[in-house]
């Protein structure tokens, strides 16, 4: 017989016994060991199960971004663990920058907030723009849902503007914009630039859904917008020629559109006159290929950073994602998985001169000359 307080090693374990004490082990045992086991073996109550997860999106309800957003959201729910209940909110301003601003700093990283990002808030970062209190080297990344995104200018057909030469030789081309920074807005600037226009103007006072109604009552001469779009919501513009379609950037370069009408059309490029211009151009395409990306803010927990990361690659593989956005687009989607923009993100072209220059096109100035 043991004296109490001896510890004994016993198959592994340190077990206290006690003089009075063989049915301490020989009923307690068991037990605990069942309880163990038990715990063990049982299934755990997913995280998610009961929750409701906030996808933040960085511009307003109804536009092309809030259709794309809408496709994911719809097929994103069934691959998440406890299928939590999934809505958008909307934050508008900066450009998206008001967005990025509360994902990166305000809202809790706790996997029950996720913000759709806009194409201009990467470039905002990079640029080193005003109001951005972001860091993209420090976000959770999800993926992306359109990596490139072409843009096309074009003009009302009573402007009589039908040819590149005609759009050149006008001053003062009034070109529908959005705030300054918003991607349309330096788009449209940088098509200006590239085709060479004179002193033309951005007009700043349409959204998306107001840009269509303000051309056809000719209070813009001009703008720039996806295909994607126009297929969509305004094809007669295509079918019956109201509208006069000049140049597309293609994104990537090479990459043609799947709309035929928009296929045929001159790569941006083509109007470049120097290395620089081409620069230009293939640091727009490399801000494009960012798409509109699905975040999380820094220090949510890896597990449900796994888990969400997971479920947007299923989402992205997944035959009725891409029936539900061609439905709500109207075209092909061209997502990126979570590793893939991860690295397009890091290699991102960061030259002093040409950035410099994007920066000039995207700020409130005056377009500035070429060289």
């Amino acid at each position: 017989m043991e004296n109490e307080g001896i510890a004994m090693a016993k198959n592994g374990y340190r077990i206290k016994r006690f003089e009075s004490g063989v049915w301490f082990g020989a009923f307690f045992g068991p037990l605990l060991i069942g309880l163990f086991i038990a715990d063990s073996v049982l299934p755990q109550t997913p995280f998610y199960a009961g929750k409701t997860i906030t996808v933040i999106l960085s511009s307003g309800p109804g536009g092309t971004a809030d259709l794309r957003t809408r496709a994911v959201v719809s097929v994103l729910r069934k691959y998440i663990p406890g299928n939590p209940t999934l809505v958008m909110a909307y934050m508008t301003g900066g450009g998206g920058r008001k967005a990025a601003n509360h994902i990166y700093a305000t809202a809790r990283p706790d996997g029950l907030t996720i913000g759709a990002m806009g194409s201009a808030v990467i470039p905002a970062a990079i640029l080193g723009e005003t109001g951005v209190a972001y860091d993209i080297d420090k976000w959770i990344y999800l993926g992306t849902f359109e990596g490139g995104t072409p843009y096309v200018f074009f003009t009302r057909k009573d402007a009589g503007l039908n040819s590149v030469e005609k759009v050149r030789a006008a001053s003062g081309v009034r070109i529908g914009s959005r705030a300054v920074g918003h991607i349309v807005y330096y788009t449209g600037r940088i098509f200006a630039y590239m085709i060479g226009l004179r002193e033309p103007k951005f007009v700043a006072a349409f959204g998306g859904e107001e840009a269509p109604g303000a051309l056809m009552r000719g209070e813009l001469d001009a703008y720039v917008t996806i295909p994607d779009g126009i297929v969509l919501r305004n094809p007669e513009w295509i079918d019956t020629g109201l509208m006069d379609f000049h140049t597309i950037v293609e994104v990537p370069k090479g990459r043609k559109h799947s709309h035929p009408f928009f296929a045929r059309l001159p790569d941006l490029e083509n109007f470049a006159k120097s290395e620089r211009d081409r620069k230009l151009l293939a640091t727009y395409r490399a801000f494009q290929r960012t798409g509109m990306t699905l975040v999380l803010p820094p220090g949510t927990p890896r597990d449900r950073v796994q888990m969400l990361q997971e479920a947007a690659r299923k989402t992205f593989k997944d035959p009725e994602y891409y029936k539900e956005f061609r439905k709500l687009v109207g075209s092909e989607p061209t997502p990126l998985m979570p590793e893939e923009l991860e690295k397009v993100i890091k290699d991102l072209p960061r030259e002093p001169d040409v950035l410099e220059l994007f920066k000039e096109l995207a700020g409130p100035g005056p377009i500035p000359p070429r060289r």
